[in-house]
This record gives C-alpha cells, structure tokens and sequence, in this order.
C-alpha cells in the first residue's frame, strides 16, 4: 500500500497555501529569489543562526504519516512555518530542542539533529516553510511483549505526535557537507540512502527537477538515487520520484533495495550495498569522471558499503584506500550518517 502526500498543481490563477506540497512551481513563475549570485556560490550559505540558547520558534503546519500499515515502524514527514526567518540550503540539517528534563541529569533535554527534507523553497516553493522526515523511535521490550515507553526516543516520538501549530524550538541551518556542487551543470550525483536518510535527496531533487530554479535549468548530469528500506509499504517518496522518472528519464535513476521482498546475487537479503553492487562498473566510472556520491542514513549502512566498495576495487585491480582518499580530496564524497 503507497501512501499519497497529498500533493498539489495548482493553475496559475491561484496563490498556493503554505503547508500543501507542489509538483512543479506556482503558476510556472521561477524559483530564484532564494538564490546566491551566482546561484552556485556558496559563500554565503546561512549557518547557524540559530543557536541552543537562543533557538528559533517555529510553528507545525502538518504532520502525517508516510508509510503504509506494514512498513517497519512508522516515518513521518513534518511541515514547519519558519516565515522565512530561517532559511537554509539543501543538504543542511536542523537542531531540534524537545521540551521536557531528562531523568538522567536532571537537565533540560539536548539538541537532535534531522536533515532537512526540502529544498530552500520549501515544500509549497514559498521560501517560508521547511520539512522534516522522522521515524518514530520505539522499543520493543521482549520480556514485556510489547514496547517499552520508558525507552522510546523523546524528540522522535514529539516531533511524530506533532498537530498544527505546536510550536518547536529549532536551531541551526548547520552543516556543509552535503551541499551540492553546482557550478559545473553536468555533474552527476549519486544517492545512497537508507530509511529517513533519504531527506537531503529528496531536497536536491526537488531544487534539480520539481522548481523552476537556475540550478534546474542549467543541469545536464544525472541524479541516481538508491533507497535501502525493508519492503514496499516502507518506500518514502515514491510518488515523488515516479514523476520525475517520467518527466526526466535522461537525467534521473532510482533503485529500491527491499530487504524483505528481494534477493541479492547469493540469495540473501538485499541490502543497500548489494543494490549499489548491481551498477558498480557504472558508479565507478562516474566517479572517475567527476560524479559525487552521497550517504545518508543509520551509521551501521557504511561497514557494509565499504565492504562492497573494497571488494569492487579488488577486482578491477585498484587499491581501496587510495581511492576513497582521492575523491575525499576532490571533495567527491559525501557522509552523513547517525
């Protein structure tokens, strides 16, 4: 079951309400007043305007869950109302201040940290809203047969039990790693995420393909997005992605990875790395050839994909080390795990 974010096309005659998700721009006006000049200088990239003891209020326009009744666990996507006071860039993250003391310390509870899940504009290309996607963190204690409340996650379980206009404390834009380099319009990019990882790619996307923006009408590369999850009714974005599939089918790939319905090449689960391993002549060739590549996701998706990688490399001959150092030093690679 494919759950629908509700998503909208509005006609030119109408002026889009904050909180609804766009397909394409408003009335097909461009999305450039955002825009550093030029567009791909990051110089000016706001930074941390926001600090923990000084935080932004912002208030919760929606929170619905995104995935359907057999997905594992449940993911939320968020729509915050910054008004524009708090704008960012694709690939930055926000802090967000849970209310309430840990019981540990006696303190108030510490910031966490959520990439951002649209682009600059927003979902509803404003430039006044931001979202945020979010699994609820839970667990579930064996011995009492069923989840333990005392240790589910605090900010997590907040933010997903979220209604219009509660109003969160929020920190940041913070973060540089994730950028997008986007001076040279040919460049491809290669995705990797697992799960709520997926939401500084969803940003990039939508800024690549769904705006009207300069970096839209200049991009000639091509947008590979892999997205490891547990089965079908765990996808995030589906929809999403379909229609810039259908739209685009020159400049945008995607590949699911579904540990519980498929099988990788020995018969085992197919996880995230055994997709990527699929297209691994293709990738590599990329990449010598400029592509940068992104991972966003749960910390324990590297020690396999590096396995894999180490393995690629061993077979065409090539030292592991040697290449990962090299496009770290041409600022290739990307990592933000958690």
């Amino acid at each position: 079951m494919r759950i629908s974010m509700d998503y909208e096309n509005p006609p030119s005659n109408v002026v889009s309400k904050r909180g609804v998700i766009l397909t394409e721009s408003p009335g097909g006006t461009s999305q450039d007043f955002l825009e550093a000049s030029p567009y791909w200088d990051q110089s000016s990239i706001p930074l941390n305007t926001y600090k923990n003891k000084s935080p932004f209020t912002a208030k919760v326009i929606s929170c619905k869950r995104i995935v359907g009744p057999s997905a594992t666990g449940e993911t939320c996507h968020i729509i915050f109302d910054h008004d524009g006071k708090m704008p960012y860039w694709e690939g930055q993250s926000y802090g967000v201040l849970p209310p309430g003391i840990n019981p540990k310390n006696g303190k108030p509870h510490t910031v966490r940290l959520y990439s951002i899940a649209s682009s600059r504009y927003g979902d509803d290309m404003s430039g006044l809203t931001a979202s945020l996607c979010v699994r609820r963190a839970t667990y579930w204690d064996p011995e009492m047969g069923k989840e333990d409340p005392a240790k589910k996650g605090v900010c997590s379980n907040y933010l997903c039990d979220a209604t219009p206009g509660l109003e969160v404390k929020l920190t940041g834009p913070s973060g540089k790693v994730m950028l997008l380099p986007e001076q040279d319009p040919n460049t491809d990019y290669i995705m990797v995420a697992t799960g709520t990882g997926i939401a500084p790619f969803r940003g990039f996307i939508r800024r690549l393909f769904l705006e009207r923006t300069p970096a839209a009408k200049a991009y000639q590369g091509l947008a590979w997005l892999f997205l490891g999850v547990a089965n079908t009714d765990a996808l995030l974005y589906d929809e999403e992605w379909q229609n810039v599939l259908l739209k685009y089918p020159q400049n945008f790939k995607v590949d699911y990875a579904l540990s519980r319905e498929q099988l990788n090449a020995q018969g085992g689960k197919m996880y995230i790395q055994d997709k990527v391993e699929v297209y691994a002549d293709d990738i590599f060739s990329r990449l010598e050839s400029g592509a940068h590549m992104y991972f966003c996701g749960l910390k324990g998706m590297m020690p396999g994909i590096q396995g894999m990688l180490k393995a690629v490399c061993e077979k065409k001959g090539m030292n592991y080390d040697e290449f990962i150092a090299a496009l770290k030093k041409a600022g290739q690679w990307h990592v933000e795990v958690y």
